[in-house]
């Protein structure tokens, strides 16, 4: 046991060393200080978004977008918080593959999902009438808006983490 506790305790002590030695090469701005007024906007903004929702489908929709963005900062923050709140690591596996593993989410979680990928990806076809009335028919108007302004800030802070060089694991919340 201890050879295993003393293994494990090497290997995080060499993953925290690697990751602060990345961070020390990344020399990008610190956005949070050099645009404090968007900076604290953009956290008001992230709060209104979330109020109401249920905290598991929050974290659904910000792991689905920051998968899409390619956004490992917050991919790694967002499945920690999941986790924390409950959801369930076979869940958190599905979220990338969730029309292959339906029976692993809601109807409703599925409308999110489906509805994230389209705004997140808009450019590849904006938002099809088909993936708007399905997250209509599950949420309600407030919801749904709620829904639509918390995709449109993780894939705001998912550009932000991903302009300003953060490196997963280093999230300092």
């Amino acid at each position: 046991m201890t050879t295993n506790t003393t293994n494990t305790t090497n290997t995080t002590n060499v993953a925290k060393a690697e990751n602060e030695a990345v961070v020390a090469e990344n020399v990008r701005l610190d956005f949070a200080k050099s645009a404090r007024k968007a900076f604290r906007a953009l956290i008001g903004f992230d709060a209104a978004a979330r109020e109401g929702l249920d905290p598991a489908l929050v974290e659904l929709i910000q792991i689905r977008a920051s998968h899409l963005n390619h956004c490992a900062y917050c991919l790694h923050m967002h499945t920690n918080d999941a986790r924390k709140a409950g959801e369930s690591e076979d869940r958190l596996h599905m979220v990338a593959v969730w029309r292959e593993a339906r029976h692993f989410f809601t109807e409703r979680e599925q409308a999110a999902l489906a509805l994230t990928e389209a705004v997140t990806l808009v450019a590849d076809g904006g938002v099809p009438d088909d993936v708007y009335a399905q997250a209509a028919a599950q949420f309600d108007e407030e919801e749904l808006a709620q829904v639509l302004a918390l995709i449109f800030t993780i894939n705001t802070w998912n550009r932000i983490a991903l302009s300003t060089g953060k490196v997963a694991g280093t999230d300092e919340r």
